[in-house]
């Protein structure tokens, strides 16, 4: 029988059986350590790219343009990448599942926009390719990281 407070395996409000990342004492795999490494990486990569836009909007980038003076469509796309960078670098730094989503959503926009409409995000070409690269990279480590925990 069953004590006071108690409903199936856990006490009330024990939620440790809803939890979806892996408990402490499963043992990490190559693959998965390496994946949550690139994941922390990539992580402060992304923190310093909404920091800077961050520095764009306040008008603290030696030598920038005031970013009263930019286009409505130019003000609009660092806006959003201000927020969805630092969002993208929160989710990854942990590790989550959240966080690879709202990460490839910044890193793909971003280039989506670099590459559709420079003009409202000049982006020099090797820094597309890095971006790219990064992304096919974080695919390539998910796969193995996967295929390995099998």
């Amino acid at each position: 029988m069953r004590g006071p407070g108690r409903i199936g395996r856990g006490a009330v409000g024990d939620l440790s059986g809803d939890r979806i990342e892996r408990s402490a004492a499963a043992p990490r795999t190559t693959w998965d350590t390496v994946l949550v490494w690139f994941m922390r990486v990539t992580a402060l990569l992304w923190l310093a790219k909404g920091v800077h836009a961050w520095a764009t909007i306040l008008d603290v980038v030696p030598g920038g343009r005031p970013f009263e003076t930019e286009p409505v469509g130019r003000q609009a796309v660092i806006v959003y990448l201000a927020v969805i960078d630092l969002t993208a670098a929160v989710g990854l730094w942990l590790t989550s599942a959240w966080g690879g989503v709202i990460w490839l959503l910044a890193a793909t926009s971003a280039l989506t926009l670099a590459i559709l409409t420079p003009q409202l995000l000049p982006t020099p070409v090797p820094i597309l390719i890095v971006q790219a690269s990064i992304v096919a990279i974080y695919f390539v480590l998910s796969w193995f990281a996967a295929r390995e925990v099998r």
